[in-house]
């Protein structure tokens, strides 16, 4: 157990409960460990804590447009490179129509999400349907590929080194956000025992990042049945139930949806913003001093940022203030509808990340810039 220094004082004009029945005229900002979970203070600003007017150095808030990423790849070790560390690995990949090949990640455990498309995932534990919002992990070793009804695209989100684990849902019992039971696995069907022909297969292993390839006579995935509690599964954004509270915002750590050594994932779904006057209704400023944050904008209409659409990804280092930008502040205590309308993947890494090649050539490099408040139009 973390013995911190826990003594919660009160100086100045503050609010009672965080991030609710903010004093007139103030900015909430808080400053927390361990990514909400540690000690915390809730300072009470005059002026926007985002309120710069320059920037210098490379801790700036980034962007990234994924969707000008150009052609497909013909395997998702080819995959532009997004950000990385040594204990997680984002990656954008375009994929074929069809694989003509297996792939196998010794590096650690794979999530793929699926931002655009549908099709048909093949791997040692049978045959699995995806679509557009599914999340699918892959544990390490496993050998898999795509045929595709339509183009995919999907964010890979390696565990280097590591497994993908459900969160500790506590008092709210494990059935919360979404029921275990409704994980769906591969099965040996009719269409996987079809595609176990005798004709030559290359599957590509990944490891330490280099490839290595093995040629089979035959079609390893060649099962014709397995038990045991090790297993692909499956889950959609639409089956997730996020949390919520009518009368206090919740942090983003309350939308985990995996976890893994040293980063947890998370899914903003569609909610119904707070009904009470004097709860905000927009993510707070806050500093998250022990964690870098990304987002994967997927779908719908991103109510605490602007000029942002599907396909995006930001990229807040740890270090320093960042929240809503001022369009959405101005809805903070007063939405301009009764629910939000987004789905999105957060990936919150303790070690600092690095940003790959494939999102270095297509960042918005005005990103820091839209903080600053609109300029005022002068009466013609």
């Amino acid at each position: 157990m973390k013995n911190y220094i826990s003594f919660p004082r009160i100086e100045g004009t503050t609010s009672r409960q965080a991030h609710a029945d903010l004093p007139p005229g103030t900015y909430e900002r808080e400053l927390g460990k361990e990514g909400f979970f540690g000690p915390a203070t809730h300072m009470y600003h005059k002026h926007p804590p985002t309120g710069w007017t320059d920037w210098e150095g490379p801790l700036r808030p980034r962007a990234f447009d994924l969707t000008r990423l150009e052609g497909a790849q013909a395997s998702p070790w080819d995959a532009a490179e997004i950000l990385y560390n040594a204990s997680v690995r984002m990656r954008l990949w375009r994929a074929p129509r069809r694989m003509d090949h297996l792939v196998r990640n010794g590096d650690g455990d794979e999530l793929l999400f699926v931002h655009t498309g549908r099709g048909d995932l093949y791997c040692d534990y049978g045959h699995l349907a995806f679509r557009a919002g599914d999340y699918v992990v892959l544990p390490r070793g496993t050998m898999w590929r795509l045929e595709c009804a339509e183009p995919v695209t999907a964010l890979l989100i390696e565990a280097t080194g590591s497994t993908y684990k459900l969160p500790d849902k506590g008092m709210l019992g494990p059935h919360a956000i979404f029921d275990p039971a409704i994980l769906d696995v591969p099965a040996i069907d009719d269409a996987f025992r079809a595609q176990q022909t005798e004709d030559e297969w290359k599957v590509r292993i990944k490891r330490r990042n280099a490839i290595s390839t093995v040629t089979y006579p035959f079609n390893p995935l060649d099962a014709t049945g397995w038990k045991g509690d090790l297993t692909a599964v499956r889950v959609n954004v639409e089956d997730i139930r996020p949390l919520m509270s009518h009368r206090y915002h919740l942090p983003p750590s309350a939308h985990t949806t995996f976890v893994a050594d040293r980063f947890v994932v998370c899914t903003f779904a569609p909610r119904p913003f707070e009904s009470d006057p004097g709860a905000l209704k927009v993510p707070f400023y806050h500093n998250n001093d022990d964690y870098d944050e990304v987002l994967f904008y997927h779908a719908g209409d991103f109510f605490s940022r602007d000029n942002i659409h599907p396909g995006m990804v930001t990229f807040h280092p740890c270090g320093f203030t960042h929240g809503p930008h001022p369009k959405a502040l101005q809805a903070a205590f007063t939405p301009r509808k009764p629910a939000t309308d987004e789905y999105a993947v957060m990936v919150d890494t303790r070690d600092a990340l690095e940003i790959g090649q494939g999102a270095a050539s297509v960042e918005r490099g005005d990103y820091v810039e839209s903080w600053k408040p609109p300029v005022a139009k002068a009466a013609e």
